[in-house]
């Protein structure tokens, strides 16, 4: 499994840039791994309990934790503190990033539900 040799946070676009040794750099925009957060608030506790996070279009990141030599624990600006994101999950949200994201859209549209906070229906711009 590859590991991070660089992880940056760009505030401004909000987005987070985790580059690996395999030669592969990532641009995960904090709404995606907010929605996708690794915590048991969001995947549940067992299968097919994930919860489908709304109204995030805006968020970004405070603060980035390591924990251990394996993860870090992302601190989101709207109070999401709890998920640990191993190399491996972020690895996994970067390789799949465009399949994971058109899922998550698709989940919006299906609920009637919006990245944006104000709930007037799904975007995805």
């Amino acid at each position: 499994m590859p590991r991070p040799t660089d992880i940056k946070l760009h505030t401004k676009s909000r987005r987070l840039e985790v580059t690996f040794d395999s030669d592969e750099t990532f641009f995960l925009p904090c709404e995606y791994l907010r929605v996708n957060s690794p915590s048991a608030e969001v995947q549940g506790h067992g299968p097919g309990q994930k919860v489908l996070v709304t109204g995030k279009q805006q968020v970004g990141i405070k603060a980035i934790h390591p924990v251990g030599h394996y993860a870090v624990m992302l601190e989101f600006d709207d109070g999401h503190n709890t998920g640990i994101y191993s190399w491996q999950t972020l690895y996994e949200l970067g390789k799949e990033q465009d399949v994971r994201w058109q899922q998550y859209l698709d989940a919006l549209r299906a609920a009637g539900e919006s990245r944006d906070q104000s709930g007037q229906g799904a975007s995805d711009e």
